[in-house]
C-alpha cells in the first residue's frame, strides 16, 4: 500500500504573490507530489503552503521549495505579526496513511540534515524528529525569533542540529519536524486590543498564565521552591493560543494551534473562546481556518451545533459543513470553500465518483447510451440509496414535527442510520461500475502464450470475485436500510407514510436487481464453493426483503385506510 506524508512549510511572506508562486512552482515539479493549498496572509506575512505525496517525492520538493524560499525572501527586511525565525520558518512532515510517525520522524531527520548540509542554513529539529524534548517545542526553538537567533545560535545548548553555528542574515534558520495533524485556528474579536486578546488567549492555552500575587497582569510573579514561575492553567488541552492584531480586518484575533483535535476539537475551542471573551465583554464575530482541516473536525462540529439546538443531525454531509461554516463564522473573513480546505475532498480521485456526481438527467442519458455500463448493478445501487433517501427523510421529518419535540434524538438517531445505508449505496454505485470495467479489462489482455494465458485467466477470476461482491454489498445495505424504513412506517410522521412505502419498494427492488447481477457473475467464477456460499446467503437476503417489502406495504396501506 501506498505511504502518504503531508508537509506544511510556513514561510515567511505574504504579500508579494510571485515570490509565493515560484516556491510553489517548485514543490509543483515534483512528479507524484500534489499541491493542494497555498493559504497567504497580509498581515502575518507568511504563507502556508500544504502539499502531499509519497515520502521521497515530498522530501525533495520540500527541499526544492526550501532552496527557493532563501534565495528569495530577505528576513533582514521581513516583518509580520507572525513570530518567525527564517525564510522557511518551519517545516513539518505528518503521517497520512500507511506509515508510521517514527518512520516520518526519520525523513524529516533526512531532509534537516541536507538543507543543513547543502543549503548551508542553520536547521533544528522538532516534536517527534527531535530526540532532546527539552529543546523539541517549535515556539521554545523559535523564542527570539530572527533578531535574537544572532546572539541565541552562538549559545552551546542551542547549537543547530544541522548547518553552521551562525544566523544567516538573509535566510534565516529553520525549524524541520514530524508531527501529528494540526489545525491552525484564528477566532475573530470585536475589539482592536491585543492585550485583552491575550488575556483571552491565556484564558484557554494549556499553558495558561503566570501566577502573580494581586492584580492577575501587573502582580508581582509567584515562584515555587524551585525558582520556577508557577502557572495557572488554561481550559483547554493541546491547544496553544497567542492574541494579535490583524490591521488587513482591523480586528484582534485568538490565534491557535490545535495540536490534537481528538483532545480539543475545532467546535469546543470556538465555544470556549466565545465563553471567556463574553466573560470580558467582547463579542466573538466569526473564525478562520488557516490551511487544511480533515472532514471528520467538519462533520463533528456540525453535529455539535445541530445537537445544541436538539435538531437531528442525521442530515447530509453537505449540509452538516455548511452549518459547521455558518455556527463558527469561517465565511467571515474569506470565503470558506469545502472543497478547498477539507483534505479528504483535495485527495479525493473525481474518476471514483463519476457517476453519482451526474446530474440525474445525466446519469440518465449515460445509462440509456450504447455503453454497457453503468447497468443494472450500479442503477440498483442508485434505487437502494434513494429508498435509504426516502427513509432519512421521514426520520428528519419527524425529529421536527409539532408536539414531537421531545422525540428529536429518537428520530436523529434513525436518521443518522438512514444516511450510513445512502452513503454506502451512493458509494456502490461507481463502484459496481468499476467491477464491471475491470472485467473487461482483464479481457482484453494478451493470450500469445502459456504465461500471458495463466496470468489473463487470473485477472479473469480477480476481477469476477470483485464483480460479485461489489453487487452483494448492495444486498446487504438496501436489505439493513429496510430496519430504517420499517421504524419510520410504525412511528414516523403519518403524514409522510407513503414516502416509506416507496423506500420499501426501492429496497426491494436494489436487492432483486444487485442479486441478478451477483448470480451472472459467478456463473463465470471457477471456485464453485464459493459460489455456493454466495449464492445461499445471496438467496436469503432476497426471501428476507421480499418479505419485509411486503409487510411494510401492508402497514402503509392499512395506514391510508382506502383498501
Amino acid at each position: 500500500m501506498t505511504k502518504l506524508i503531508e508537509c506544511v512549510p510556513n514561510f515567511s511572506e505574504g504579500v508579494n504573490l510571485d515570490t509565493i508562486k515560484q516556491i510553489t512552482d517548485e514543490v509543483e515539479s515534483v512528479e507524484g507530489v500534489r499541491l493542494l493549498n497555498v493559504d497567504p496572509g497580509k498581515a502575518t506575512n507568511r504563507t502556508v503552503v500544504t502539499f502531499v505525496g509519497e515520502p521521497e517525492r515530498v522530501i525533495e520538493a520540500a527541499f526544492l521549495a526550501i532552496k527557493k524560499a532563501g534565495e528569495l525572501i530577505d528576513m533582514s527586511k521581513q516583518k509580520g505579526e507572525h513570530p518567525r525565525m527564517g525564510a522557511t520558518d518551519v517545516c513539518p512532515l505528518i503521517p497520512i496513511s500507511n506509515i508510521t510517525m517514527e518512520e516520518t520522524a526519520e525523513y524529516a531527520t533526512r531532509l534537516a540534515k541536507r538543507v543543513g548540509e547543502e543549503l548551508q542554513i542553520p536547521v533544528y529539529l522538532y516534536e517527534a524528529a527531535q530526540p532532546n524534548k527539552s529543546r523539541s517545542n517549535l515556539s521554545v526553538i523559535r523564542a527570539g525569533e530572527y533578531e535574537g537567533f544572532f546572539k541565541k545560535i552562538k549559545q552551546p545548548e542551542w547549537a543547530p542540529d544541522f548547518g553552521p553555528a551562525e544566523n544567516d542574515v538573509k535566510r534565516g534558520a529553520t525549524v524541520i519536524g514530524a508531527r501529528d495533524f494540526l489545525v491552525a485556528y484564528n477566532v475573530n474579536l470585536n475589539t482592536t486590543s491585543v492585550r485583552r486578546a491575550n488575556s483571552i488567549a491565556f484564558d484557554v492555552r494549556e499553558a495558561g498564565r503566570t501566577l502573580r500575587e494581586g492584580d492577575p497582569i501587573n502582580g508581582k510573579i509567584v515562584y515555587d521552591e524551585n525558582g520556577k514561575a508557577k502557572t495557572i492553567p488554561g481550559s483547554l488541552k493541546a491547544v496553544k493560543a497567542i492574541g494579535w492584531f490583524i490591521e488587513e480586518y482591523g480586528v484582534a484575533q485568538i490565534s491557535m494551534n490545535l495540536t490534537n483535535i481528538n483532545i480539543t476539537p475545532v467546535h469546543k475551542a470556538f465555544d470556549e473562546v466565545c465563553d471567556k471573551a463574553a466573560a470580558r465583554g467582547i463579542r466573538v464575530t466569526g473564525s478562520e481556518l488557516v490551511g487544511l482541516i480533515p472532514l471528520k473536525a467538519m462533520l463533528d462540529a456540525g453535529r455539535y451545533f445541530l445537537e445544541k439546538q436538539q435538531r437531528s443531525v442525521g442530515v447530509s454531509e453537505k449540509e452538516l459543513i455548511r452549518i459547521a461554516i455558518k455556527s463558527m463564522g469561517l465565511d467571515e473573513l474569506s470565503p470558506f470553500k469545502p472543497e478547498e480546505r477539507i483534505i479528504e475532498y483535495l485527495l479525493k480521485d473525481k474518476a471514483d465518483s463519476k457517476l453519482i456526481n451526474m446530474s440525474l438527467t445525466d446519469l440518465a442519458d449515460e445509462t440509456a447510451s450504447e455503453s454497457p455500463a453503468p447497468g443494472g448493478g450500479s442503477i440498483s445501487a442508485a434505487v437502494g440509496a434513494l429508498g435509504a433517501s426516502l427513509a432519512t427523510m421521514v426520520a428528519n421529518l419527524s425529529s421536527h414535527k409539532k408536539g414531537w419535540d421531545s422525540r428529536w434524538r429518537e428520530f436523529s438517531d434513525w436518521a443518522q442510520r438512514g444516511q450510513q445505508f445512502k452513503n454506502e449505496l451512493l458509494v456502490l454505485v461507481d463502484l459496481d461500475t468499476t467491477a464491471f470495467n475491470q472485467i473487461m479489462e482483464a479481457f482484453a489482455l494478451p493470450k500469445s502464450n502459456n504465461e500471458e494465458k495463466a496470468a489473463r485467466d487470473k485477472a479473469i477470476q480477480d476481477a469476477t470475485r470483485y464483480a460479485i461482491e461489489i453487487p452483494f454489498k448492495v444486498m446487504e445495505a438496501a436489505l439493513d436500510s429496510m430496519e430504517v424504513i420499517k421504524a419510520m412506517t410504525l412511528t414516523g410522521n403519518p403524514n409522510s407514510i407513503t414516502d416509506a412505502g416507496v423506500a420499501a419498494l426501492c429496497a426491494r427492488t436494489a436487492v432483486l436487481g444487485a442479486f441478478m447481477n451477483v448470480k451472472i457473475n459467478a456463473s463465470g467464477y471457477k471456485d464453485k464453493d464459493y459460489v455456493i456460499d454466495i449464492i445461499y446467503r445471496g438467496n436469503e437476503i432476497e426471501r428476507k426483503a421480499v418479505a419485509l417489502e411486503a409487510e411494510i406495504i401492508e402497514l402503509v396501506n392499512g395506514k391510508i385506510g382506502l383498501g
